[in-house]
């Protein structure tokens, strides 16, 4: 399913880039390009591993697509942007995080765990060369990652991108382990969680968090909100949903 929604979507819309003569394409990628990576914090120029998921994979030839697409065309100018660990929701609380079914990500895990949606959360390994033993991300709130699209949108406009495509990191440049992003959580919310530790996950990479100089430089892109801000919202969100299933199982019961 990752194949299929992945790479079979991103080929058709490069198709109607093409076909309708799109001028400027921007692609959401990822860290998970980098797999397992010898040095951190990782650069744009960091030699790709193989990737730890199917996800990963997808990312890594969506990539290579992209790059062959904007030889193949001189109309057409992309922006390759590599998300770390996108967190939190909207500060307005309008617009936030749902997943489908149980959270493979930490935060909605965390999130719906303090809420009770879920009885209790894992922690996938303890015992990674870390300085406590679990992952370690680099947490970035969706703001500061959407507000990098338009950005790297007004770069393209500005014509200030020198090649057909060109490739920037969205981390804060912070490694934050599994644990300590549950204390942060913890610490906002006030909620003691519910959680156990349980043996490593296929697929996780042990440690990664960027560099992200080169958004900084050529971009102008600037990290406004720390870990604390994506816990807050990640829960007030969470909290406005719980709120909202209340009120409308209230209201729209009566007609049951």
């Amino acid at each position: 399913m990752y194949f299929e929604n992945n790479l079979m979507s991103l080929i058709n819309l490069l198709k109607c880039v093409q076909e309708f003569d799109i001028p400027y394409f921007v692609f959401s990628s990822s860290c998970t390009v980098y797999g397992n990576p010898d040095e951190i914090p990782v650069t744009e120029m960091t030699p790709p591993k193989p990737a730890e998921s199917p996800y990963g994979y997808t990312k890594q030839m969506g990539e290579q697509i992209i790059n062959e697409f904007s030889k193949a065309t001189n109309k057409t100018r992309c922006i390759l942007l590599r998300y770390f660990n996108p967190v939190g929701a909207h500060p307005s609380i309008l617009i936030g995080e749902m997943p489908i079914g149980r959270p493979a990500n930490l935060v909605p895990a965390i999130t719906q765990t303090a809420i009770g949606r879920l009885p209790q959360m894992t922690v996938f390994g303890d015992d990674y060369p870390t300085r406590d033993g679990s992952c370690i991300r680099d947490f970035v709130h969706v703001s500061d990652i959407a507000h990098a699209h338009t950005l790297a949108l007004q770069y393209m406009i500005d014509k200030k991108n020198t090649a057909g495509a060109e490739v920037y990191n969205l981390g804060t440049g912070n490694g934050v382990t599994v644990l300590e992003a549950i204390r942060a959580f913890e610490k906002v919310s006030g909620q003691k969680l519910n959680y156990v530790i349980g043996p490593r996950r296929p697929g996780d990479v042990i440690a990664i968090y960027a560099n992200n100089d080169l958004a900084r430089r050529q971009l102008g892109w600037k990290i406004e909100y720390g870990l604390e801000d994506m816990m807050s919202t990640a829960w007030r969100w969470e909290q406005k949903l719980k709120a909202d299933e209340k009120f409308y199982n209230g209201k729209f019961s009566q007609f049951n």
